[in-house]
């Protein structure tokens, strides 16, 4: 019976499972050793003066701003040579220099590894440019969707399995671990993936021609605005990162100060896990009602989850705002990478993603210096505000500037003669 439902299958219906799966297990692995770096940076001591502080924001800025460097190139490389390609780059690269953290003998080396992980990692731009290449254009947002879902299943397991096995077994093992699943992930496109890749033939190649593919990207309609929306969220999104451990300390009652960090992983594990279920649901709905108006929505609903968020007094409120904020992101995140494929060219799906990963990226090399100066200038709970403040801006852009996408209406009406 299950022969013949995988049979019955569509080629580009077991590329996104095969994917998702390969996906989950990327970002589950990464996610487990991205809590405790910091911690792991002490353990490994210093050569120079540095601060251990200084030492642990590099330890996450080096990594981001490398990404940030190298995503449009992998992109342009994704467009010319295959997709399929770039993510067991990711993949198999990943496993490597992940296993090499777990062997640095100092906080040093463990930065230099971090960088290197940057410029030749990025399982999920590489995933979003397979599945926007491969799956129709009318089911575009489930599918992208779908690999929202693994994305943020992952971030949701990663940490706490990630606390445990450094609790277990020491931090080293958590890396071993790591490089392992990243191994299974990249096999499992390797053997599983099936790309019948056709290059668009382009008149200039080389650097020049990826540059005119810059510029051809971010001059059609639309695109600059929606990357703009996407360094918007992602920077809303990351300005918690520095302050959000503190701030739960701050509304704990004395009694459970014990277990601020179990219920700080919980507040960021339930705002995954909203993500995960509406990432999928929403994608589908925006297929049908289009995705500038799930944009518009879940935008809308971000700022009014973020800014009582300012003004809790208990933890539970926070939770559950959180719980909101994280479905909201999920409609936000699969939205706009949705319209990126439906306002972009067939055959530039590589370097559209990576393009829009180095926004990621730079929102994340910005976010938690920006965070933190809020929070000091203003308190805490002003970085709540700021950040409802941005997806109100979010919101307000699509409805004003963002047009509606010609392609999806026309999809929309083949849907409708069919």
């Amino acid at each position: 019976m299950w022969r013949n439902r995988i049979t019955a299958l569509e080629s580009w219906q077991k590329t996104l499972y095969i994917v998702f799966f390969s996906q989950l297990m990327s970002v589950v692995g990464f996610s487990t050793i991205f809590p405790f770096l910091p911690l792991y940076v002490k353990h490994l001591g210093a050569r120079s003066s540095l601060s251990v502080e200084f030492l642990a924001g590099l330890v996450f800025s080096a990594q981001a701003f490398t990404m940030m460097l190298a995503a449009p190139l992998w992109g342009g490389v994704a467009d010319r040579y295959g997709r399929k390609m770039m993510i067991q780059r990711a993949t198999f690269g990943g496993a490597i220099v992940v296993l090499l953290m777990g062997l640095a003998d100092s906080a040093e080396t463990l930065i230099l590894l971090r960088a290197v992980q940057g410029l030749i990692t990025g399982t999920i731009p590489a995933a979003n440019a397979l599945i926007a290449a491969t799956a129709p254009r009318e089911r575009m947002g489930y599918a992208l969707g779908f690999i929202n879902v693994a994305q943020w299943s992952g971030v949701a397991i990663g940490p706490l399995l990630g606390g445990i096995l450094a609790d277990a077994f020491g931090y080293r093992a958590s890396f071993v671990i790591t490089g392992a699943l990243l191994l299974i992930a990249g096999i499992l496109v390797r053997w599983g993936v099936h790309e019948q890749f056709q290059p668009v033939v382009r008149q200039k190649q080389g650097a020049k021609g990826l540059w005119a593919d810059w510029r051809h990207i971010f001059g059609t309609k639309g695109v600059s605005i929606t990357y703009g929306l996407r360094f918007m969220g992602a920077l809303g999104n990351s300005l918690m990162l520095p302050v959000l451990p503190l701030f739960v300390v701050l509304v704990l009652p004395a009694g459970a100060l014990a277990l601020a960090n179990t219920y700080t992983g919980l507040v960021v594990g339930i705002a995954g896990a909203a993500s995960t279920v509406t990432a999928i649901w929403l994608g589908r709905l925006g297929d049908r009602i289009g995705h500038r108006t799930i944009l518009i929505t879940s935008a809308f609903v971000a700022c009014v989850a973020y800014l009582p968020q300012s003004l809790v007094t208990a933890a539970w409120q926070l939770l559950l705002l959180r719980a909101l904020s994280g479905a909201a992101l999920g409609g936000i995140i699969t939205s706009i990478s949705a319209l990126l494929a439906t306002l972009t060219t067939p055959g530039e799906e590589g370097t559209v993603y990576g393009l829009d990963s180095s926004l990621n990226a730079a929102s994340r090399t910005i976010a938690p210096l920006l965070g933190a100066s809020i929070a000091l200038w203003f308190g805490l709970r002003s970085v709540f505000v700021f950040s409802g403040l941005l997806y109100l801006l979010i919101a307000l852009t699509t409805l004003w500037y963002l047009p509606k996408t010609k392609g999806y209406e026309e999809v929309q009406i083949v849907n409708s003669e069919l």
